[in-house]
């Protein structure tokens, strides 16, 4: 399997309480409570390890509240590369109501100076030869611009590696800019970057297609109970994955992404590669916390994922 790199620069302490309903500005009592070390690179790489890949995990630590990631690091037998720097990782509050509706509270992160991204990019130069791929996820912490996201992942790039990138906002402009190999945005993020909406098959297309001539090779667009697109080289397919009983989304694009890159970096044909990691974000909604907890089920909802050329999803859209 491969030697896999994750990069997140602004983690959290995932706090998800499960509640029947959520009633505003009344006192309201959870019927479930998890912690779970989180951040998109880092879930990212939980699931990668569950597929049998080597993961090396990098970023930014608070370094008053980092038990629990070096915990999470030594169960899963990651190798932890991450800097640590003054105050505390963010608190982010997940209020997941029965009917599958989440409202995230997230905190703001402590502030990461010029010394601690220095340090960074400096550990990344020493770490990168070797490696098959790196995955750079999630947003910014304070104090750290969008172009040094842009340098990180051109600094990755330079060293060989392949890119998957999956970010929002400035974050995902500025990434952008620098070519990554695959992005993993959802429509709403990818809109917001190109300063419309995406909401139809034909818009998507067009903005891949003008991704691709820049130099992206792998347009994954993630649409939650509606399915994922995916542009590749002389390939546009849709994959729709089955009902199931939501028990969190939290995790979902994450699980999408470290499937896609496990077919890719495995070789699998296209179809294959989509429907297991479409099958891999159906089991993650389903659960609390993340990675591939069952294997049986998983067998099954890849059965039940539904692979098609976009064309006729656009004609089954209509």
């Amino acid at each position: 399997m491969a030697r896999i790199l994750t990069i997140t620069l602004n983690p959290a302490l995932d706090l998800t309480l499960r509640l029947d309903r959520l009633d505003p500005g009344e006192v309201n009592r959870s019927l479930a409570q998890a912690s779970h070390a989180a951040g998109k690179g880092v879930n990212v790489a939980q699931v990668l390890a569950d597929l049998g890949h080597s993961l090396t995990v990098s970023g930014f630590l608070g370094a008053d509240n980092a038990e629990a990631f070096e915990a999470l690091f030594a169960r899963r037998g990651f190798v932890d590369a991450f800097i640590r720097v003054a105050g505390e990782t963010r608190s982010n509050i997940k209020l997941a109501e029965a009917d599958g509706r989440i409202t995230d509270i997230n905190g703001p992160g402590p502030m990461v100076d010029a010394t601690a991204q220095t340090a960074l990019l400096s550990r990344l130069d020493a770490l990168a030869p070797g490696y098959d791929l790196a995955v750079v996820a999630g947003s910014l912490p304070r104090g750290v611009a969008p172009a040094f996201l842009a340098e990180l992942i051109t600094r990755l790039k330079g060293h060989g590696l392949k890119v998957a990138l999956d970010s929002s906002g400035e974050a995902l402009r500025a990434g952008l800019l620098a070519v990554p190999w695959l992005i993993k945005p959802n429509t709403d993020e990818l809109g917001e970057c190109c300063g419309r909406s995406l909401a139809g098959v034909s818009a998507q297309r067009e903005e891949a297609a003008r991704l691709q001539a820049l130099g992206i090779e792998q347009v994954v667009i993630s649409q939650g109970a509606d399915g994922v697109n995916w542009f590749g080289p002389g390939l546009a397919l849709h994959a729709q994955p089955p009902r199931v009983r939501v028990a969190s989304t939290v995790g979902a694009g994450d699980s999408l992404l470290a499937g896609m890159v496990h077919g890719l970096l495995s070789g699998w044909p296209a179809a294959r590669t989509l429907r297991h990691a479409t099958a891999i974000a159906a089991q993650a909604v389903t659960q609390v916390g993340f990675g591939i907890s069952d294997a049986a089920q998983l067998q099954q909802l890849e059965v039940a994922v539904e692979v098609r050329p976009l064309e006729e999803q656009q004609e089954v859209s209509r």
